[in-house]
């Protein structure tokens, strides 16, 4: 380097270390971009760009990468590290002349031809001081002649972006393999330019979304949009209104759905977010986040479908996407938060309002649907909680189909860019709503979001711990339809005329695969592991000895059969894991001479199962497997396997389970051939009992399902001794029975007696056909399962069960069944 460049980047190295302070994306450096040989290394930056440049360099000094300003020297001849694709404009230039990049990618094109042994990587790399997306009516060309207003520009961008600035680091591309492969003539040299900026402005769409539409334009643009056009005729002729009028009231239900996206008060909220998250959060654990960006960076538009346990959930998810350098999502909030004045920031975050029903306003449903559609078609990433509302029991909800059927309608209408679906686990320690949910699970009006209830909320902010973000196994759209429904595509542009008549089935479908996804990415982290072991326990208390023996069980049970490729499993030992739930306060220690004794009170366990239920399928078919043994020793395999296949279709719709039933027996096997790794069964002459020794721990394992074959015993033998049940009385009365069983047997689950997981349940007997078609119940298959159930749940439980039936029979023994 040339002393005089040497004095210019030592001068104006200072102001940029004191005034930038960048965040690298990709966090994981070393396993998303593919360093194999850090000394070989080319930094390709889009700009020519002194202060990008050293930019670069300060970060690239601190992860321990090459210094760009340090030239590469191969067989003598040396070439500068860094190629910017666009130069500067020639102000005094009027004809076209070879740019200097080309020829520096020709030049180490030529010295792979002449080394065979030589392979330089080349790393795109993005410099971005604000990730502010442009504006539709905005033009940002600037005229070649007015280069020095950019460099005024970009003085004043570095005084209030540096602070707000992302280096983005993409994956490294072999020169070694284009030149094998392409060869090393200037067309390739151009075609590999043309590539690099096509990279790059991808790159810049990833990052910050497309050009924002101006709320104006687009309200203009959805008046003339043929279906809203004709509901507002149908709005005038239906209300007797004129046009006019009819016309105000879609412009204010626009008004009352659409987003006003700022980008500045995102940068103003991340200050306030970040000051927040590291007050209430230890840490954020993220997992496959690079699966979504390369999709993003593919073109993809990308819909984003966590499940939904607190209102912390969208706050959260959005933060987390915008530093993994991700578009914040347009996302799908409830009407109800929209108040004063959360409502209005987030609107200006991105979030666009949702009613909870569309039914009564046909108007309304077309309009969200346009609005939708507008999104996808602007390549916008979207965010919508396809449980509908939050879980009340930690348990994933049934789906709410209906923003899903008008995504896959956007795809039907012709958006040109593949939509695809993200399910996405998010995983708590400490869920700040849990309390209100035990209340209104236990019969208690929902408290109304308003301005007073959130700041009575703040007071109750505290160490929440740790949360986990598991991004699960996309779902693309066009590919779906492709193998579900071949002939869809015939359907493009005539979806405003009809609806095709497999877009509720495919809808549905899909709906259950995003819930099985959701859970296939479940995260097990030290509280629900812990509440699992202590909950299964009818004195909610353990030894430490005791505590620490079940909790090694359940890790090795998770590490040795994965519930699936995507769950994450803490690589921490039981005393490690327990001895971080006491510091969170969740649990209560008894200390004596003998051993310490962990503990939870009534009313913590009532919580606690929230957590528990989390994680509840990646331990059911163990329980199971486990309950069966204990309670019939010298149970055979086939035995042991035809029970299991009875009662696995109703886990599997109440708990979205993902293994089919050819998974499951060689499952089955494997969990059998774990216990007795374990010790805790005992096989002989190819039958299997309880091993004494670890009796307790198979024991504590087996009760973990106790609740959910209660529930199931309740159910069937009200259809065992009432034939006169129709759905509505048999989901109410379960739901009744259920709630005296909790009180009499202490049973501290507040899910227990949750009316929707009845509800799910009486629709899967239908699905399972233990209920035929015209509502009347097989009387073999029912009485044939609950003969198993009755075994499988304790005599004093099932006594309670049958007490509570008589004077229900007796009153069903008056109405004729039937189907409500």
């Amino acid at each position: 380097m040339l002393n005089w460049n040497k004095i210019y980047y030592m001068l104006l190295d200072l102001p940029i270390k004191l005034l930038v302070r960048s965040k690298v994306i990709p966090t994981n450096l070393r396993t998303e971009v593919y360093f194999d040989s850090l000394k070989s290394m080319i930094y390709v930056l889009p700009y020519n760009s002194k202060v990008d440049l050293l930019t670069l360099r300060i970060q690239c000094l601190r992860q321990d990468l090459p210094d760009p300003l340090v030239p590469l020297n191969i067989d003598g001849v040396i070439l500068p590290r860094y190629i910017f694709i666009h130069d500067q404009p020639c102000v005094l230039s009027l004809y076209n002349k070879e740019l200097y990049f080309i020829s520096l990618f020709h030049n180490y094109l030529n010295l792979h031809y002449a080394n065979p042994a030589l392979d330089i990587k080349l790393v795109p790399v993005s410099v971005m001081f604000g990730r502010s997306p442009d504006i539709e009516s905005k033009t940002t060309k600037i005229s070649a002649y007015f280069y020095f207003l950019k460099k005024i520009k970009k003085i004043f961008t570095v005084l209030w972006l540096g602070r707000d600035s992302f280096i983005f680091f993409s994956r490294s591309l072999s020169l070694r393999y284009i030149v094998i492969n392409y060869g090393t003539d200037k067309y390739i040299t151009q075609k590999l330019a043309r590539m690099a900026r096509i990279h790059f402005a991808r790159q810049r769409l990833v990052s910050a979304g497309p050009r924002l539409p101006v709320r104006q334009n687009l309200f203009n643009k959805l008046l003339t949009s043929k279906s809203i056009i004709k509901a507002i005729k149908d709005e005038a002729r239906n209300k007797n209104i004129s046009l006019e009028k009819a016309k105000k009231n879609t412009i204010k239900l626009m008004e009352e759905i659409s987003a006003n996206f700022s980008y500045e008060t995102i940068r103003l909220f991340d200050r306030v977010l970040s000051w927040t998250w590291n007050r209430l959060y230890q840490r954020f654990y993220i997992f496959n986040i690079e699966r979504v960006r390369q999709l993003a960076e593919m073109g993809h538009n990308i819909v984003y479908v966590p499940c939904h346990r607190s209102h912390m959930d969208y706050l959260l998810l959005s933060y987390v996407l915008y530093h993994q350098g991700l578009a914040p999502p347009y996302i799908a909030a409830g009407i109800n938060l929209n108040f004063w004045p959360i409502g209005t920031v987030l609107r200006r975050l991105g979030a666009f309002f949702i009613r909870r029903t569309f039914k009564g306003s046909k108007l309304y449903s077309i309009i969200f649907r346009e609005y939708l559609s507008e999104l996808f078609m602007h390549g916008c990433s979207v965010e919508y909680f396809i449980e509908g509302g939050r879980s009340r029991t930690g348990r994933l909800l049934e789906p709410k189909t209906g923003t899903l059927t008008m995504t896959v309608q956007a795809i039907l209408r012709g958006v040109s860019r593949p939509i695809t679906l993200i399910p996405i686990y998010i995983g708590y320690e400490h869920v700040m709503e849990v309390e209100s949910y035990k209340e209104e699970l236990h019969g208690l009006p929902k408290k109304k979001e308003g301005f007073w209830q959130m700041m009575r909320g703040l007071r109750k902010l505290c160490n929440f711990g740790q949360v986990y973000f598991n991004f699960g196994e996309p779902l693309i759209l066009g590919t779906w339809l492709s193998q579900k429904v071949p002939q869809w595509r015939d359907h493009i542009d005539t979806i405003e005329i009809q609806r095709p008549t497999w877009l509720a089935s495919i809808v549905h479908e899909i709906a259950i695969t995003l819930m099985v996804r959701i859970n296939n990415a479940a995260t097990a982290n030290s509280i629900n592991l812990c509440s699992t072991v202590l909950l299964a326990s009818r004195q909610l208390s353990l030894s430490r000895p005791q505590f620490l023996a079940q909790l090694a069980c359940y890790l090795e049970l998770l590490r040795n059969i994965p519930y699936s490729l995507e769950i994450t499993v803490p690589d921490l030992t039981p005393e490690a894991l327990l001895t971080y739930a006491l510091e969170m306060n969740k649990f209560t220690v008894e200390y004596n001479t003998i051993s310490d004794v962990i503990c939870l009170s009534r009313d913590q366990a009532v919580l606690m199962t929230y957590y528990r239920n989390n994680i509840q399928h990646l331990l059911i078919l163990p329980s199971l497997v486990a309950n069966i043994i204990f309670r019939h020793p010298g149970v055979n395999r086939t035995q042991l396997q035809k029970t299991i296949m009875l009662l696995y279709p109703l886990l599997k719709a109440e708990l979205f389970m993902r293994y089919s039933e050819k998974e499951l027996s060689p499952l089955i096997d494997s969990i059998i051939d774990e216990l007795t790794r374990q010790g805790l069964i005992d096989v002989n002459k190819m039958q299997f009992y309880p091993e004494k020794i670890f009796l307790h721990v198979l024991k504590l394992l087996a009760e973990s399902i106790s609740e959910t074959l209660q529930r199931y015993a309740i159910i069937f033998s009200l259809l065992n001794k009432n034939s006169k049940l129709n759905r509505s009385m048999l989901e109410n009365k379960s739901y009744m029975i259920a709630q005296q069983l909790s009180i009499l047997h202490w049973i501290n689950a507040s899910g227990f007696f949750d009316k929707a997981v009845f509800s799910t349940l009486v629709l899967t007997l239908r699905n399972e056909e233990y209920i035929n078609d015209t509502g009347d119940i097989v009387n073999r298959k029912v009485s044939k399962i609950y003969n198993i159930l009755s075994k499988l749940v304790t005599s004093d439980v099932l006594s309670t069960i049958e007490n509570s039936i008589l004077p229900i029979s007796k009153l069903a023994s008056k109405d004729a069944f039937g189907e409500q």
